[in-house]
C-alpha cells in the first residue's frame, strides 16, 4: 500500500509510505484478537526504515492499551512492554526503528496527541502519517 500524498512534517517532506502486507495482516489480527465486536481500539508500533522522504514499514507489534469508556481522556499504554519488545526486535533486525504507531479507529481522538507525545519520548524524529 502506498500513500503518495506529500505532507510537510517536522521540516522534512514525507513523499511516500510503503506498508508491507505482513504489517497489515498483523494489525487486522491484533484487532480481531482483542477488540472484535466491541467499540474498543488497539494500539501498536510500526517498525521500518526511512530515508529521502520515504517510510518503508516492514514490521509491527501490538502494545497493551486500554481506555476508560466513560472518559476517553484516561488511558493506559504499557510503555515497559513497548521497550522490551523493541529491544528484542533490535536483536532481529538492527536496521529497523520505530517509524510510527497505529491505532484502529474510524477517526482521530483527542488523546491520540497524548499517545503520539508518549511515543516521541522514545524517538523524537517520528513523522505522523494517516493511512485511510
Amino acid at each position: 500500500m502506498d500513500v503518495v500524498k506529500a505532507a510537510q512534517l517536522s521540516g522534512q517532506t514525507l513523499e511516500k509510505v510503503v506498508v508491507h502486507p505482513l504489517v497489515l495482516l498483523s494489525i487486522v489480527d491484533h484487532y480481531n484478537r482483542v477488540t472484535r465486536d466491541t467499540r474498543k481500539r488497539v494500539v501498536g508500533v510500526l517498525l521500518g526504515t526511512s530515508s529521502d522522504g520515504v517510510i518503508d514499514v516492514t514490521n509491527s507489534y501490538a502494545v497493551p492499551f486500554e481506555e476508560v469508556d466513560k472518559d476517553r481522556r484516561i488511558w493506559f499504554l504499557d510503555h515497559n512492554y513497548h521497550e522490551s519488545m523493541f529491544s528484542m526486535f533490535k536483536w532481529i533486525s538492527a536496521k529497523e526503528h520505530v517509524v510510527d504507531w497505529y491505532n484502529t479507529g474510524a477517526k482521530l481522538k483527542e488523546n491520540d496527541l497524548d499517545v503520539h507525545a508518549l511515543f516521541t519520548k522514545f524517538d523524537s524524529a517520528l513523522q505522523p502519517f494517516i493511512l485511510q
